[in-house]
């Protein structure tokens, strides 16, 4: 990690075995852990906050990109405002000189009820009931007319 091979670690603990003391090795240990891990975790702050302001960086960047992209587009298709709206034609009143539409009756309408009957037959008149093609001579229809 640091570039030290596994003999001079093997020295270092050798010596904090001596001069700390097997006694208090264990505390010195816990400690030593604690302080690592503090400056890991500062590490990891400084790291995240670089980070951030590189990121941020390149938004600003991105949004300058963006702006003049934008301004670009505007300048070559520029905004074109729609006509303005006719004014709506006054509707004539009583009192104006104009001529007011003229009412008229509503026709008639025959309701279903009341118009001619439908029959299956499509000989026989929905009027009168008759037959609307000759019958041949000599039939019943002859003999009831004689």
């Amino acid at each position: 990690m640091f570039g030290i091979d596994t003999s001079e670690f093997l020295l270092v603990a050798f010596v904090a075995l001596v001069v700390i003391g097997p006694k208090d090795l264990p505390k010195a240990m816990r400690v030593l852990g604690y302080w690592v891990g503090r400056a890991r975790a500062v590490g990891r702050q400084f790291r995240a906050g670089f980070d951030e302001m590189v990121r941020e960086a390149e938004l600003e960047e991105m949004e300058k990109k963006w702006k003049a992209e934008n301004e670009r587009i505007m300048r070559e298709h520029p905004f074109v405002p729609p006509p303005p709206a006719l004014p709506e034609p006054e509707s004539p009143t009583a009192d104006d000189d104009t001529q007011l539409p003229v009412m008229v009756e509503k026709p008639e309408v025959v309701p279903a009820e009341a118009a001619a009957p439908t029959t299956a037959d499509p000989h026989v008149s929905a009027d009168a009931g008759e037959r609307d093609v000759e019958a041949p001579r000599g039939t019943f229809q002859d003999k009831a007319a004689s």
